[in-house]
């Protein structure tokens, strides 16, 4: 696990937060190049670090699958609201998952991040996932936001354009070749192509991801 990661100042030094305008548009657009962007948790213990290497697009009220779908109410109003920020909801009982919100103010749209491949702060992922295998550790949105510490109560509506506890930067990385899936997890709209993930990335979700995906591109 320790070959895997990189020092801290190797990966801060080069990040630089983005700007709102990112999120004020298409969840597909988003989607697709947040991909390679990455995830930030800082607090007093340690910096966390992951690279974005899946997420799935959500098209807000006219989306069946969206939280947004039936309209705005209080648990969903971050997705309605500036885009940029963190809309986070539990789900089975048992795990958080992390989306950002999307489109301009008013408009809903969201993107959930299922999979990261973790950078630093590795140790501290693994205390909090209770493992070692470092694969395992960010591969899918339960594990991803147990790793991160990522709760509604902590970080939902969060800024995500802000350096702060919990943030999304570039550090000038460039994804190569992106897959696209139909969504997983889900039974409504499920043949919807919006699901994106980096080719060949050992850490993305779900053991048929590639039997799957129905086309590649290259960005």
């Amino acid at each position: 696990m320790r070959d895997l990661e990189i020092t801290r100042s190797e990966v801060m030094g080069k990040i630089r937060p983005l700007d709102r305008s990112f999120f004020a548009r298409s969840p597909r657009r988003v989607a697709r190049e947040l991909l390679g962007k990455v995830l930030v948790r800082q607090d007093a213990q340690a910096t966390l670090t992951a690279r974005i290497v899946e997420v799935e697009a959500y098209l807000g009220e006219k989306d069946p699958a969206a939280h947004s779908f039936a309209g705005m109410t209080a648990r969903n109003s971050v997705l309605f609201g500036p885009p940029g920020y963190a809309y986070v909801y539990f789900i089975y009982g048992n795990h958080y998952c992390l989306n950002v919100s999307c489109e301009t103010e008013g408009r809903a749209g969201g993107v959930l991040f299922r999979a990261l491949e973790p950078l630093t702060g590795i140790k501290e992922m693994a205390r909090a996932r209770g493992l070692s295998a470092p694969h395992l550790l960010t591969s899918g949105p339960g594990r991803l936001s147990e790793a991160f510490g990522i709760t509604r109560a902590r970080d939902n509506g969060r800024d995500l354009t802000l350096p702060g506890e919990l943030w999304i930067g570039d550090d000038g990385f460039r994804v190569r070749t992106v897959l696209l899936t139909p969504r997983i997890g889900i039974t409504k709209a499920a043949d919807l192509r919006l699901r994106y993930l980096v080719a060949g990335n050992q850490f993305v979700s779900g053991s048929k991801t590639f039997s799957r995906a129905k086309s590649a591109f290259r960005v």
